[in-house]
């Protein structure tokens, strides 16, 4: 720290120095991200709301009114009509979270010490840190060839010590859909914690089924699912941090309930004590201010944008690894190496990313990325052969 204070005017030039460092959305060159730039009116709410603190909510009621209000918003797009859970930071927390109510439901009611989670092949990376968090061991499903969660992998995989199985709306790498609607009666037959991890899909694919997209059932109108991962800051353009988790029963929040005496609450549930409001209500803005026909239309313009790079990389001799069904397309070129055909496409400034479950470049098609955006990428791959 500086021995003395510093001129406003000098900080901001500094600042904006190190900014300039940063890659901008709005340059269109950012390609393997799922975030995106959050809607100006979302930004403008979340400044309004940056001093309160939902670690307190006795101090800041009408704030919590809002995430209350948010998390029954959600829970009605994923088919609850009693929802219950938090705006948390982002998928990564609300996973964890689900894990945690999981592994303390079994406890209580199984008497399940060592746990076991099952998770498919190509479940996000915050799975391996609630299993390190809360010492329970990963058991991985298989991926069928389409590669989605393998059922009869889910099956043989169940075990005494199972308290929990995963499953994706919206996979990292592909953006797939699992067969969720199998797994969950599998779960329910079982008697075993369902959670969806839906912080890719859960913004897309409700719009997606209302616009007349033929996708899979995923969410809690299966009987088996008992949490569902869906993030604002994703395709909801909410500001980061906002992630959201939604339960079906509000015990699940009752068994990872911990004594915090002196709030103005007496106890909580979430994993992080100091919360930030404006998420939720940056959240309920942008929500309100879309509504179901705003983000329908958002979506399929997505998925028109997916469509039309999908077909033209095909067109100039790259091969897809799968037909997308949300807005993620996966592609290699016949006559490269994946490593090196993305590393020409860093030299000219796109930033991709490669994906492992199968190796390949991963372009996600978020609303920073526009059809001019797209236009001259497919120049450059042409350039590149």
């Amino acid at each position: 720290m500086d021995e003395k204070p510093i001129d406003k005017q000098d900080i901001l030039k500094e600042l904006d120095e190190l900014h300039k460092l940063d890659y901008d959305y709005v340059d269109g060159r950012i390609l393997g991200s799922m975030c995106t730039q959050a809607h100006p009116f979302a930004k403008e709410v979340y400044c309004k709301f940056l001093d309160t603190n939902l670690g307190d909510p006795g101090l800041f009621k009408g704030t919590k009114t809002i995430e209350n209000k948010v998390i029954e918003s959600i829970g009605e797009l994923l088919s609850l009509d009693n929802a219950y859970g938090n705006i948390v930071t982002g998928g990564t927390e609300a996973n964890i979270m689900a894990i945690r109510a999981a592994r303390n439901h079994a406890r209580k009611y199984k008497g399940i010490v060592d746990g076991e989670i099952i998770i498919p092949d190509s479940a996000h990376f915050s799975f391996k840190k609630a299993a390190d968090m809360l010492n329970l061991k990963i058991v991985e499903a298989k991926l069928d060839d389409d590669y989605r969660i393998d059922v009869d992998s889910v099956r043989e995989a169940i075990s005494d010590k199972t308290v929990a199985i995963v499953a994706i709306a919206g996979t990292t790498e592909l953006g797939l859909i699992d067969p969720i609607e199998e797994i969950s009666k599998i779960a329910f037959e079982n008697n075993i914690y369902f959670h969806v991890d839906a912080a890719f899909g859960g913004f897309s694919i409700p719009f997606l089924k209302e616009a007349g997209y033929d996708l899979p059932v995923f969410d809690f109108s299966l009987p088996g699912v008992c949490s569902i991962t869906v993030d604002p800051h994703k395709m909801g353009l909410a500001p980061i941090p906002a992630g959201g988790i939604i339960f079906r029963k509000e015990e699940y929040l009752d068994v990872m309930a911990v004594d915090s005496p002196y709030l103005t609450v007496k106890t909580q549930s979430t994993i992080v004590g100091t919360r930030l409001g404006a998420s939720s209500a940056a959240t309920f803005a942008i929500m309100k201010y879309f509504g179901k026909e705003g983000y329908s239309k958002l979506a399929q313009n997505l998925m028109d944008n997916t469509e039309f790079l999908a077909q033209n990389l095909k067109e100039i001799g790259y091969e897809l690894v799968c037909e997308p069904e949300l807005n993620i397309v996966a592609f290699n070129h016949p006559d490269m190496d994946t490593d090196v055909l993305a590393q020409k496409l860093e030299d000219l400034n796109w930033k991709v990313s490669v994906a492992k479950c199968p190796v390949s470049i991963r372009i996600v098609l978020m609303n920073h990325i526009k059809k001019s955006h797209l236009k001259e990428l497919l120049e450059d791959l042409k350039e590149i052969f």
